[in-house]
């Protein structure tokens, strides 16, 4: 099993499949549009567009478990992070990613980890063989996370 065999949707409803992102290297994020680390949107959208070409994407997943800092609709967010940050990597639909109704893609994520999402903006790093490499929590910026990133892309 991997992260490939898993599906998520979209904020119009639409079902993706994670296999369509096969020989991608992928940026796990759990969002939030009114916390402190909101601002993490721009170096998130940063690294897309420097490492897109070469094979990563970016996947955001609002959510509202952590001091309901995503109130919106999964639609509204989509809107807010095109328009305050220039977002184009994908967002799907707000999640739980603890609890009894935690998304499956975020079990096995933790699962894979053995980690635990504490805050908004934790990161899970996946090769291209959708294996999980590693668990970066909220205070972690995402160009921190370059170095790791240009290793699986070569």
């Amino acid at each position: 099993m991997s992260i490939h065999s898993f599906s998520t949707r979209k904020p119009n409803g639409e079902t993706v499949e994670l296999s369509s992102y096969k020989d991608k290297v992928i940026l796990f994020v759990n969002t939030a549009s009114e916390c402190g680390f909101t601002p993490q949107f721009t170096d998130l959208q940063g690294l897309y567009e420097t490492y897109g070409n070469k094979g990563l994407v970016v996947l955001g997943f609002p959510c509202n478990q952590f001091g309901g800092q995503e109130p919106g609709t999964s639609s509204e967010v989509e809107s807010f992070c095109s328009l305050n940050f220039g977002v184009t990597f994908p967002i799907f639909e707000k999640v739980d990613v603890n609890g009894p109704n935690a998304d499956p893609i975020f079990q096995y994520l933790k699962e894979q980890t053995g980690g635990e999402i504490k805050w908004n903006f934790t990161k899970f790093l996946v090769d291209r063989q959708g294996r999980v490499v590693k668990q970066y929590d909220s205070s972690v910026k995402p160009l921190e996370i370059a170095p790791e990133i240009e290793k699986l892309l070569d």
